[in-house]
Formats: structure tokens, C-alpha cells, sequence
């Protein structure tokens, strides 16, 4: 009896447009490379019980923050659809209207993308707790291997970026979502505010 297969031909359209775009790209200030991250997060939203159009927004969530110049919230939409885009919106910390160039201030971000979340549909936020998931687990990783050499990485310092990530996840929790995905994140904002301060 053959096994099922769940890599779905919309799945595999993601994929390759992941790869595309995002192919020879390393994470900021290290030689992971961008696909890992993408594919973790579709791994930690598969895991978690998301679906198809969670999957693919999952690979796709950083196009258009990082990849404007190449493919547009139209080109999301006609190929993948409005839930698709919907989660990837939401998911995405630049203007509704940003299309490259320079982004606006860190901290402007930041704020926007918490007090935006905490009245968003909760169906619509597993992609970006399990972005929050790998992006937390990626920095203390590399805290162990370097130290506090690690926060050269961000635009902003220390204890704003631990700031961020408490304020995330109390806006996951302000709009609803209700996942075991928030109890691992908790665990990994703990372990970040535990981090002496350098």
C-alpha cells in the first residue's frame, strides 16, 4: 500500500518559489542559510497542526519584507490566494505599503506589529509564533557559541530585543490564540530575559 504523500502540488509551487527567492541567502551576521529558517517554520506550523495555506505562508512569510523587489502581494495573491497573503501580512513587521528600499525604524516596526496583533485573528498568527520560535531558539544558539557578540546582529540592543519578545508574546495572548506553541515560546523568552545583561 502506497503512503500518502502531503506534499501537495500548491506545497510544492511554495517551495520552489522559496527556493528562488530566498536560495542563496544566509540569515543576518551568520552562514545559516535563509531556507532553514523558512523550513523550520513550515515544520513548527505543520507540527503544530496548521495547514496547506499555514504551510505556505510559513515558506513564504519573509518575501515580502525581504524580497519586495521580486514578487508582489498581487503575484501572493493570484498564485496562493487571500489566506495566504492574509497570514503573511500579518506575519510581516514593514508597512502595507512597502515595496524595498529602506525600512522604517526598528522600534517603529516593532510597536506597529505588536499593537496590530493583539486584535488580529488568532486563526491567522501560528506563522509568525513559530517564526518567533526558530528566530529565539537561533539567538540562543549562537548566545552559547559567542556570547554577546550575538547582539551586534539587530538594529537594536539587548534589552529592546527581549522587550520584543515579551511584548509578542503577551500580544499573541491579548488576541486569543490559543496553542501549545505559546507554552515553547514562553520557555524561550524566559531563557532570553535570563541573558545578564552585557
Amino acid at each position: 500500500m502506497a503512503k500518502e504523500s502531503f506534499l501537495t502540488p500548491r506545497l510544492y509551487v511554495a517551495l520552489k518559489l522559496t527556493f528562488k527567492l530566498h536560495g542563496r541567502d544566509a540569515r543576518k551576521g551568520c552562514q545559516v542559510p535563509t531556507l532553514a529558517h523558512l523550513l523550520a517554520v513550515c515544520a513548527l506550523v505543520q507540527t503544530d497542526g496548521g495547514n496547506e495555506d499555514e504551510a505556505i505562508a510559513a515558506l513564504l512569510h519573509d518575501a515580502l519584507e525581504d524580497k519586495s523587489e521580486k514578487i508582489t502581494r498581487e503575484e501572493i495573491r493570484a498564485r496562493f490566494g487571500d489566506r495566504v497573503l492574509d497570514i503573511i501580512e500579518v506575519s510581516t513587521d514593514t508597512a502595507r505599503d512597502f515595496k524595498g528600499g529602506e525600512k522604517e525604524p526598528w522600534e517603529v516596526r516593532k510597536k506597529r506589529y505588536i499593537d496590530e496583533i493583539k486584535t488580529t485573528d488568532p486563526t491567522l498568527l501560528r506563522v509568525t509564533i513559530a517564526d518567533k520560535i526558530d528566530n529565539a531558539r537561533a539567538i540562543l544558539a549562537d548566545h552559547r557559541r559567542i556570547g554577546g557578540e550575538i547582539w551586534n546582529r539587530f538594529n537594536a540592543p539587548q534589552e529592546r530585543i527581549t522587550w520584543y519578545y515579551r511584548e509578542a508574546l503577551r500580544a499573541y495572548r491579548v488576541a486569543g490564540v490559543q496553542s501549545p506553541l505559546l507554552e515553547d515560546l514562553q520557555v524561550l523568552v524566559d531563557q532570553l530575559d535570563s541573558i545578564p545583561m552585557g
